[in-house]
């Protein structure tokens, strides 16, 4: 009997089946004492090595198949987060579709709209009433045919004006159906919005299409101007600006002050406050003040917006003025002033940096500046600016309709950096961007329209970080563009 314990193997079956293996044993045993049966079978016992069995190989595929089991568990959650985004995906689809077919119910029981006609029906008004104020020149019924005919001239800008809007909503909608056939749109890599206020983000990955929200109050003819909201929810007012320049583009002499974003849109609410010493659209509003460049100074300027009354005037120590090294298209505005999460900032160029741009960091109470970084980009090459969290982000023109986010300066790290975020525009000039810490939108005007872009972060992956809720992408028609880093 061969013994190797704890297994026990008869001699006899080994005998009667020999294997070469057993063969080459036996040759290297002498002198083993054995025994036979009553059967006449002889019976011994061996003592074979441990090397016969692979323990070791044993071991191995033990670890082998530990490892694939870990790897296959690690593959297994990331299926998880998937498939809820594309259960978030399904349900925004079907959303928009809601809205598609409630869209297309009201198109079919509402007669077209033919404003080409319309508008050649009111000039044909127009001549008529010209013709009408001319016979009647110098008569006592004249006064009454100037008015008729003031009238018709309004009139007429309204359906120029009802137009110019019905054209850009179909290019919105157009956008949208584009977004809702767009397969790689809802399953865009992972997105989320940092909480207000926070910078717990890698930076800015990608922005939505615009939003055109409406005309600014003043009509076509105010092309130049900014808007925005202030970022500090105590006030009461909730923060929401308008403040379009005079149709020269440089002088800023009223702006207005809604309570609420419904208020904004319905154009109720407000409060309008006239200004006579502003100069360009560098505007921001931070805390409750207004911050802007002071008309054909290099000085720098701070309005209480509870009082409209000006309480604070500093020269800002060697920035040039008076659209020396303005943005390209968006002239007179040398001094820019930006708020994000780390504070007010101001955006200018100086004759020692040959036009390249200066960041400052501001004291907001008292305009004193507190550190100054100087970057290599040439300020009147570029657009327009904003900040978040303290890293400047410069636009500049890719086309008519077209704007890229290229270039970016980190003023925790004094770091230049080259990015391409494409950011489609509504008309031809970029006006002025301002971002908001709250909603993490960028409220831009352009061309005297007032337009939001949502903006769209990295998931952060540092350890304790809190990740919030990816953005629907049906509010504010945000379909997703992406950025990319080169």
């Amino acid at each position: 009997q061969l013994r190797r314990p704890p297994f026990k193997t008869r001699m006899d079956s080994w005998l009667r089946c020999p294997q070469p293996k057993l063969a080459l044993s036996l040759q290297l045993m002498n002198n083993v004492a054995g025994s036979v049966d009553a059967q006449g079978t002889c019976r011994c016992v061996v003592y074979l090595p441990h090397s016969l069995f692979p323990l070791q190989k044993l071991e191995q595929l033990q670890s082998a198949d530990q490892e694939l089991l870990e790897t296959y568990e690690r593959k297994l959650s990331k299926v998880g987060p998937v498939y809820r985004r594309v259960g978030l995906r399904e349900r925004e689809i079907l959303d928009w579709s809601h809205r598609v077919e409630a869209l297309m119910r009201i198109a079919a029981s509402s007669p077209g709209l033919d404003f080409q006609s319309l508008q050649l029906q009111v000039q044909e008004v127009e001549k008529l009433v010209e013709k009408l104020v001319e016979k009647l020149e110098g008569r006592s019924s004249g006064d009454g045919a100037a008015l008729v005919h003031l009238e018709v001239k309004n009139v007429s800008s309204l359906v120029q004006h009802l137009a110019s809007s019905h054209q850009i909503n179909i290019r919105l909608a157009t956008q949208v159906l584009e977004l809702v056939d767009s397969p790689w749109a809802f399953l865009s890599p992972c997105h989320f919005s940092p909480a207000p206020g926070s910078c717990a983000h890698g930076g800015i990955l990608a922005v939505s299409r615009p939003l055109v929200v409406q005309l600014n109050w003043r009509g076509f003819a105010y092309k130049a101007g900014a808007w925005g909201r202030d970022f500090t929810p105590d006030l009461g007012r909730n923060g929401y600006w308008v403040a379009p320049l005079r149709k020269d583009g440089r002088y800023f002499d009223y702006y207005r002050l809604y309570k609420s974003y419904d208020d904004l849109v319905l154009s109720k609410d407000y409060e309008e406050w006239k200004m006579g010493y502003r100069d360009g659209s560098g505007i921001t509003v931070y805390q409750g003040f207004m911050y802007f460049n002071y008309y054909g100074t290099g000085e720098m300027a701070k309005v209480d917006l509870n009082t409209n009354t000006l309480v604070l005037r500093r020269e800002l120590p060697g920035a040039t003025f008076n659209n020396r090294f303005s943005y390209a298209g968006a002239p007179w505005q040398d001094l820019d002033f930006a708020g994000d999460e780390k504070g007010l900032w101001v955006i200018y160029s100086t004759e020692e940096n040959r036009g390249n741009m200066v960041i400052s960091k501001l004291n907001a109470t008292t305009l004193e500046v507190e550190q100054t970084w100087k970057t290599t980009q040439y300020k009147p090459s570029i657009s327009n600016t904003f900040l978040v969290c303290g890293v400047l982000y410069a636009v500049r023109s890719l086309s008519t309709w077209q704007e890229e986010i290229f270039y970016t300066f980190d003023t925790n790290t004094g770091q230049e950096g080259r990015i391409s975020i494409i950011l489609d525009e509504m008309l031809k000039t970029l006006q002025s961007i301002t971002y908001d810490p709250l909603d993490h939108k960028l409220y831009v005007y352009n061309d005297g329209y007032l337009v939001i872009y949502d903006s769209f972060w990295p998931l952060d992956t540092r350890p304790g970080a809190a990740s919030h809720p990816v953005p629907r992408l049906v509010k504010h028609l945000g379909g997703w563009v992406k950025g990319q880093t080169r």
